[in-house]
């Protein structure tokens, strides 16, 4: 006897036809006609079930605050972070948790069930942290949240930052943060990537910094945190995000970063959709895409991730919690666009960030959490280009969240009366 079972679904890795059975909140067995009966039987009718999105690179603190104080009329980088400083002394924390629940909800609706946010830790009161901790506790029984202490102001730039990182560590944030392209000198930036990455190692904690988040190709502090990465056997627990300024960086250089990148266990998080709105706003033509080399870094099998970053904030004024969204835009700007890039693309937004996280029991086998999305596609490369209808979000193999299919009714003559876009097209 199951719990939940999903017929005829097909799964991420190409497996077809196969019956999910979930028990006691884990999936107890995947095979063709699953024999058993079922508490609640769910037609998947050949549609796409997938383990849920992942995000692991966003700022829940500042999301849907767009226009507060003011709108950033520049789309630059350092106008967002002029922006932000003047909200902060004017947030409290009960409208910091309500933007960041109504946002879980968004979340949860689209199937984005683990998020990473890094919350801003300079400020005296640490409201932000105050804040979001609450809101970890509340979203815990269907949203795991990840918290990235962020000394948004530079850890040695903005005064206190060192002491208050260690505060909101000691509160239960669960990521060492930091930004060195905002220090101020270059050798304060390497600095710090040297203290926080020791922090981490001191701590037994994961360390995930925006890294060179610049057009300056001669901002190099992902080669600092390679290094600490080897010097202190951090491999797999360390993540740059953004590494934009690599996609201004001369091949001969990259050709050597890559592969000590790779040797280290560093992980990259790319985030599409800010990157290519905010870099590049010195140039006139030819503009640069703004993203880091995520095709050359999948190569040297290092760990590659996209992610939201922001959605309605002072950096950027769109956005929907839509992780497809955010594959799509990754896939075009990379020019990945092979059956075999696509796919990767889907992997950035699912398997690649659950192993930034270290989300224990993700995935759809056997034995793993039951934890999953039924999209209104047929394949993964299918849900990224209709950004895919979430028929239905399981978590704990309970339905959570349910999205009537995408269907367009016709009237013309001679032709199907409905259609269901996610039946268009080429098969096979």
């Amino acid at each position: 006897m199951f719990d939940l079972k999903l017929t005829n679904a097909t799964l991420a890795d190409g497996r077809t036809g196969v019956d999910i059975g979930v028990s006691a909140g884990r999936i107890a067995a995947i095979a063709p006609h699953l024999e058993g009966e079922a508490g609640e039987v769910i037609d998947a009718d050949g549609q796409l079930v997938a383990a849920p999105f992942v995000d692991c690179h966003f700022h829940m603190d500042a999301t849907l605050s767009l226009g507060l104080p003011r709108h950033n009329e520049s789309g630059r980088l350092l106008e967002g972070i002029a922006i932000w400083g003047e909200l902060k002394p004017l947030l409290t924390q009960e409208a910091v948790i309500e933007r960041a629940m109504e946002y879980c909800d968004l979340a949860v609706s689209q199937g984005l069930l683990a998020i990473r946010s890094h919350v801003d830790i300079c400020d005296d009161r640490l409201l932000g942290v105050e804040a979001l901790l609450e809101v970890r506790r509340r979203v815990a029984p269907y949203i795991e949240l990840q918290l990235v202490a962020f000394p948004q102001d530079g850890y040695y730039r903005s005064p206190g930052a060192v002491e208050l990182l260690n505060r909101a560590l000691d509160m239960g944030v669960d990521v060492v943060g930091g930004i060195p392209h905002f220090e101020r000198t270059m050798a304060d930036g390497a600095a710090s990537v040297t203290a926080l990455c020791q922090i981490g190692a001191e701590r037994g904690l994961l360390v995930d910094l925006h890294c060179d988040e610049t057009d300056d190709p001669l901002s190099r502090h992902i080669e600092t945190l390679t290094y600490e990465t080897q010097r202190l056997g951090l491999g797999g627990r360390v993540a740059g995000s953004h590494l934009t300024s690599m996609h201004s960086m001369d091949n001969y250089y990259v050709s050597k970063l890559l592969p000590l990148m790779a040797e280290a266990g560093v992980a990259a998080i790319a985030n599409p959709n800010i990157n290519i709105g905010i870099q590049g706003r010195h140039d006139s033509y030819p503009k640069r895409r703004g993203m880091t080399r995520i095709p050359e870094m999948l190569s040297y099998g290092i760990t590659c991730a996209f992610g939201q970053d922001c959605v309605m904030d002072p950096w950027y004024s769109l956005g929907q919690a839509d992780m497809l969204e955010v594959a799509s835009m990754g896939l075009h700007v990379a020019q990945m666009t092979s059956r075999d890039a696509m796919r990767q693309c889907f992997a950035a937004i699912t398997t690649g960030p659950a192993s930034i996280m270290q989300l224990d029991g993700y995935g759809v086998e056997v034995g793993c959490k039951a934890d999953m999305v039924l999209l209104q596609a047929a394949d993964p490369i299918e849900a990224i280009r209709l950004k895919a209808t979430r028929l239905a979000v399981i978590k704990g193999g309970k339905v959570i969240a349910r999205t009537a299919p995408r269907l367009s009714a016709l009237g013309l003559p001679g032709r199907p009366q409905r259609l269901d876009p996610s039946r268009v097209g080429p098969r096979g």
